[in-house]
């Protein structure tokens, strides 16, 4: 990740009341909960320009000199994304690997119309990271972030909808956004607009609900299904994406399920053969569904929710050699702060986080407990014993010295 560390701190300490209040919206977070997430789409102009995050600068750093591969660059022009073959290659001595960004490759498509898309920035980015981070403990679903770069009067994408809402976050230039409203609104993960291409085409020709320039500070959200299509206007056009992976009610009906389903299968009556000869089993249809209702009624879904949701998510960075460094000069006085974005949850007596699990016993609790409540503590409040075991699993890092 790019950027100084104390630069990123000085960035992140700007937004301590919440980045979705101080930098996307232009209403109460609250009405925004209330009448807009999820319902419809909304435009937020000139809040504060996106400079700290994102820049120009930073598209060539990044296909320049970091290596970057394919599966985070991707290339789009006239609504179609390009084979990585017409921009990656080896790099050379020691970096054969066929699949890293072709720079030259690269920027001759760009000169020739095509949008560059810089795919996980919340990855290789480190302001967009913490940002990301930031939004997504604020909104409580994963947040992923992408970069498209677009030249002068040119689209990289036809109208099309997301299965994800959105917060575009102009950088610089100029882009002109047309806004339909869905053809299937809410859609799932596997609900692509590929499966509604007519209807969207369709939609695509009637009167917009937005049409509109965003210009660099411009803020525009759309929750999943809301179609669109966007075109940069006399200059390059810079914008980050913010996608929200939503949780839904479906998702959590999924795991409610799993959970009965779970159940079932320790029940040796459900694992029972049907009966020999079996042409209808419309007779055991009843019964299996009694069972299954009570699945359901004692199903516990939280203990699968949670350790998919700790999956969809990453910790806050750790670097090797300063938690060495800190396990080494170890002492009493030494300040450790709780990693941030560990999803930390205390299931009985067992530390639940984004890294692992740690069984506690009964004397190390209490310690444990106040960090998660406090966030710092010295190594002498936490104990020294436990201090080296959350250092050593990754949970506490040293708090850095300005």
């Amino acid at each position: 990740m790019s950027r100084p560390r104390h630069a990123r701190q000085d960035s992140v300490a700007q937004d301590r009341g919440g980045v979705l209040a101080s930098r996307l919206l232009d209403v109460p977070v609250e009405e925004f909960a209330r009448d807009i997430w999820s319902r419809r789409a909304h435009l937020t102009r000139g809040r504060r320009d996106f400079a700290d995050l994102f820049s120009a600068e930073a598209v060539d750093e990044l296909v320049s000199t970091r290596g970057l591969r394919a599966p985070f660059l991707r290339v789009a022009k006239q609504g179609q994304t390009l084979p990585d073959s017409r921009f990656t290659a080896p790099g050379g001595v020691g970096a054969e690997i066929g699949d890293q960004i072709d720079d030259t490759a690269l920027w001759r498509q760009f000169a020739d119309g095509a949008t560059i898309v810089l795919q996980a920035l919340h990855r290789t980015w480190a302001t967009v990271a913490d940002f990301a981070a930031t939004l997504a403990t604020e909104l409580g679903h994963p947040v992923q972030a992408n970069a498209y770069v677009t030249p002068p009067a040119n689209r990289g994408f036809d109208d099309h909808y997301d299965v994800h809402d959105v917060f575009v976050l102009q950088v610089e230039g100029t882009k002109r956004w047309v806004i339909h409203e869905p053809v299937h609104p809410a859609p799932l993960r596997d609900q692509p607009w590929t499966d509604h291409r007519d209807a969207v085409a369709a939609a695509a020709h009637t009167e917009p609900v937005i049409d509109t320039v965003l210009e660099p500070g411009d803020v525009l959200y759309l929750p999943r299904g809301w179609l669109h299509a966007a075109e940069a206007q006399g200059a390059v056009s810079i914008h980050l994406t913010l996608g929200v992976h939503v949780w839904t009610r479906y998702a959590l009906a999924e795991q409610l399920v799993n959970a009965a389903l779970s159940d079932l299968r320790d029940d040796p009556a459900m694992r029972a053969a049907l009966p020999l000869g079996l042409d209808d089993p419309t007779e055991h249809l009843s019964a299996i569904g009694e069972r299954l209702t009570t699945a359901l009624a004692e199903a516990d879904p939280a203990p699968t929710f949670h350790r998919v949701r700790r999956s969809q998510g990453r910790s806050a960075p750790l670097g090797p050699l300063a938690q060495l460094t800190a396990l080494d000069q170890l002492t009493d006085a030494t300040a450790l702060r709780l990693r941030d974005a560990l999803e930390t949850r205390m299931t009985g007596d067992r530390l639940q986080t984004r890294v692992g699990w740690l069984d506690l016993t009964e004397q190390e609790q209490p310690a444990v407990r106040r960090l998660l409540d406090e966030r710092t503590l010295t190594a002498v409040d936490l104990g020294i014993p436990v201090a080296r075991r959350l250092l050593r699993a990754g949970v506490v890092v040293p708090v850095e010295v300005p």
